[in-house]
């Protein structure tokens, strides 16, 4: 076991080398000859400065993201190499007699442990939004948010906890059928509670001030036949300087959201240009098409963990410190085996979510027909969140669940050229 986790630390150690030599060296993320000189270029809309911090932010901010997923699998493996998750397991059960402490126990003890093992990679993606003045929070408040997002997930993440071993319990061949099928309204019923019992623990939301500007948004909705009677703003500003906006919820809960650095930052061409987009979403049903998505992704991966565990733990559980399936020291691989395969299964996601993108862009122009509100809208985003408009190939496919800012904005200038060209 020694030498395994020599291995693992060694591939870990080689994997932070090679990723730091492909995007910090090997990367070409200048803007090809064509787009040069349009509004796709960033030499026309950022100074040098900005040029620079948003090509050293990005750069910086990628390197974490590839470096902490594969951290998450080292850690996992950790746990169960050096006994840890056994040992949290012996201590839950000399705790207490009754299943239900003793789950309760037990994943508090690896709550602690991956908070505590995540905090820097947490701490450094503060501190560099931070540096960059992406982030305007105090220390204080980014503490707090992190500690209501601790106790939500622990919250949500014991009612997973406890029936995956109830069902295992049941029904150790079916379990994941069986876990799926509670997934269905779990999943229907975050989303629905989200907008009114999540969200407004971490910021306050209030209709829109702007009174001027929400008929307008209305008038919109009207005209994409959405029945909207509210458009609600949430104080950002206090958090960050980046902008958004976006639909959240299904049902009645449903709300459309205007980040108030959005609203301080735009003027109410690109707003409405923004409200098209969402309103594209909502037209397309890419809430609930993304829902029936995540729900067959879950199925697939809910089937392919459970013969991954078990075939893990039939060759490897007695080193690992994992006697069976039902033993609560075998959570930790269902943690692991699922971010392996949500990992895997990124690129596809995220290149159906750009497309969805693509299709809400297109609705926008569509709808508001204002070319140059678009582009400077993409811009404007561009400088507030310092991105990458022409990123490295691994960053856009496992990242960006939107197109890249120079698709996005020569995708609006070829339609605006091309809609020229059927005129004439």
């Amino acid at each position: 076991m020694r030498k395994y986790i020599k291995i693992a630390l060694g591939l870990y150690i080689m994997l932070a080398a090679l990723l730091y030599i492909y995007i910090f060296h090997l990367s070409d993320t200048s803007i090809p000859l064509q787009y040069k000189g349009t509004g796709a270029d960033p030499a026309t809309f950022m100074n040098e400065k900005q040029l620079l911090l948003s090509q050293e932010f990005s750069e910086v901010r990628n390197y974490l993201f590839f470096l902490e997923t594969p951290f998450e699998w080292l850690f996992y493996f950790l746990i169960f190499a050096l006994g840890i998750s056994r040992k949290m397991e012996q201590s839950s059960y000399s705790l207490s007699s009754y299943s239900f402490l003793q789950k309760s126990c037990y994943f508090f003890y690896l709550s602690i442990l991956s908070f505590a093992a995540f905090f820097p990679f947490n701490y450094l993606g503060y501190h560099l939004s931070k540096t960059y003045q992406i982030s305007t929070q105090s220390f204080s408040l980014w503490m707090k948010d992190e500690l209501i997002s601790f106790w939500i997930n622990f919250g949500t993440t014991f009612i997973i906890v406890f029936t995956f071993y109830y069902l295992i319990q049941r029904s150790p061949r079916k379990w994941w059928l069986y876990m799926w099928l509670l997934s269905v309204p779990f999943t229907l019923f975050i989303m629905f509670v989200k907008p009114v019992v999540i969200d407004p623990l971490y910021n306050d939301f209030y209709p829109l001030k702007d009174k001027v500007l929400e008929s307008k948004i209305l008038a919109l909705a009207e005209q994409a036949h959405i029945p909207a009677t509210k458009v609600f703003e949430v104080n950002m500003a206090e958090k960050t300087n980046a902008m958004n906006a976006y639909v959240t919820s299904i049902g009645s809960n449903s709300r459309i959201v205007l980040w108030d650095t959005t609203l301080n930052k735009l003027g109410d061409e690109e707003i409405l240009f923004i409200m098209a987009h969402e309103m594209g979403h909502y037209v397309e049903k890419h809430v609930y098409i993304g829902i029936a998505l995540y729900l067959l992704f879950g199925l697939v991966g809910l089937w392919l963990a459970a013969k991954i565990m078990t075939f893990i733990i039939r060759k490897w559980g007695r080193v690992l410190h994992i006697p069976n399936l039902q033993s609560l020291s075998s959570f930790p691989l269902f943690l692991c085996t699922l971010s392996l395969l949500v990992f895997l299964s990124s690129p596809i996601s995220n290149l159906i979510s750009r497309y969805e993108e693509e299709r809400a862009d297109m609705y926008a122009m569509e709808m508001v027909k204002d070319q140059d509100a678009a582009v400077r809208t993409f811009q404007e985003l561009s400088k507030s969140s310092l991105s990458q408009l022409n990123p490295p190939w691994l960053v856009k496919v496992f990242r960006y669940t939107h197109p890249t800012m120079l698709e996005r904005i020569s995708t609006i200038e070829k339609y605006e050229l091309n809609n020229s060209k059927k005129s004439q």
